[in-house]
C-alpha cells in the first residue's frame, strides 16, 4: 500500500474542535474521493496525495459536519424531543417555558421551527433531523423563548444569552440556506460516507 504518512491535528487545531483528535491520512493510490469514519476517540480522514493543504483543510471540514450530520441521525422522537426541551428549558430559562406539545412536522419547509403560545405547542421543522445536536437545540430554545416573549426585539434575546452556541448554530442554519441556493450542491445532496473530491 503506497500511503504518504499521516499527521494529525491536535486538540489545540481548530478543526479538531469538533472531535478529540482529527488524523488525515493522504494515499497516492486515491484519487478522487475522500472519506472519513470515527476510530475510538479520533476522526481518520482518508485524502488523495494530490491534494493542497487548503483543500486538505476544506475537507476535513466538510467530512467532520457530515460525520456530525450522520450520527445525529439517529433521530430523535416526539417524546425525546419533548424532554429534551424540558431539560433546555430547565438549564437556560429557568423552567419557565413549558409547552403542552414538542413535535416534529413535515410541513415547514421555510421556517426551522414554530411556536403557538396560545395551544403552548412548539413545532420543528423534519429538515433539522440529521443536524448537530446544538443545532436542534438552539432551535428548540428559540421556540421555547418564544413562549415568554412573542416577538424578536431585545428582551427575546437576552434570553437566549446564556446558549453558549447560539452564533455557531445561526451560522450552521445560514449556510445550509446559502448552500442550498447552490446549483451544484442543490443536486447532490445525498449523504454518502465517501465523496468525491474535486
Amino acid at each position: 500500500m503506497s500511503a504518504e504518512p499521516a499527521h494529525s491535528l491536535s486538540s489545540q487545531h481548530p478543526l479538531a474542535s469538533r472531535a478529540n483528535a482529527v488524523e488525515v491520512r493522504r494515499s497516492a493510490r486515491r484519487r478522487r474521493t475522500v472519506s472519513a469514519y470515527r476510530e475510538g476517540d479520533r476522526t481518520i480522514v482518508l485524502i488523495p496525495a494530490r491534494m493542497s493543504a487548503a483543500e486538505e483543510k476544506r475537507w476535513v471540514v466538510l467530512m467532520l459536519d457530515k460525520l456530525a450530520a450522520q450520527e445525529s441521525r439517529r433521530m430523535l422522537g416526539d417524546e425525546e424531543l419533548a424532554a429534551r426541551a424540558e431539560q433546555l428549558s430547565a438549564q437556560y430559562l429557568g423552567g419557565r417555558a413549558a409547552p403542552d406539545i414538542v413535535r416534529w412536522v413535515t410541513n415547514q419547509n421555510s421556517r426551522w421551527g414554530s411556536c403557538t403560545p396560545a395551544e403552548g405547542s412548539i413545532r420543528l421543522s423534519h429538515r433539522l433531523q440529521g443536524m448537530p445536536e446544538y443545532v436542534i437545540d438552539y432551535v428548540l430554545l428559540h421556540e421555547l423563548a418564544h413562549l415568554l416573549v412573542p416577538g424578536h426585539g431585545p428582551r427575546f434575546w437576552e434570553l437566549l444569552d446564556g446558549y453558549p452556541r447560539t452564533e455557531r448554530a445561526r451560522g450552521y442554519l445560514e449556510g445550509v440556506v446559502a448552500a442550498g441556493r447552490l446549483p451544484h450542491l442543490a443536486a447532490s445532496r445525498e449523504d454518502r460516507e465517501e465523496s468525491p473530491a474535486e
